[in-house]
């Protein structure tokens, strides 16, 4: 796996840090971000949608970035994108 690093939350400080990397070869977005609070999970985790199962299968993850990193999330979508198209 070849992750390439897209961006970091501006504000970063000691122990916040959402990061965002595209894994080239699968075309996939990597995240890093704050585990969700248990108001948020268990809301994640009730929310329906037709054909799919209610819940949060374990080997899936939440996580929450702050809205200041949209422009570094498009990136990454661009990248991965442009990545699949390869």
């Amino acid at each position: 796996m070849a992750l390439r690093f897209v961006g970091i939350d501006p504000n970063t400080g000691q122990g916040e840090s959402p990061t965002v990397w595209v894994d080239e070869e699968r075309a996939e977005l990597v995240i890093q971000g704050w585990k969700p609070d248990a108001a948020t999970w268990a809301e994640c985790a009730a929310f329906e949608v037709p054909g799919h199962a209610v819940g949060i299968p374990e080997h899936e993850q939440v996580v929450r970035v702050p809205a200041r990193m949209i422009a570094t999330l498009r990136e990454a979508c661009d990248v991965a994108e442009a990545a699949e198209l390869r």
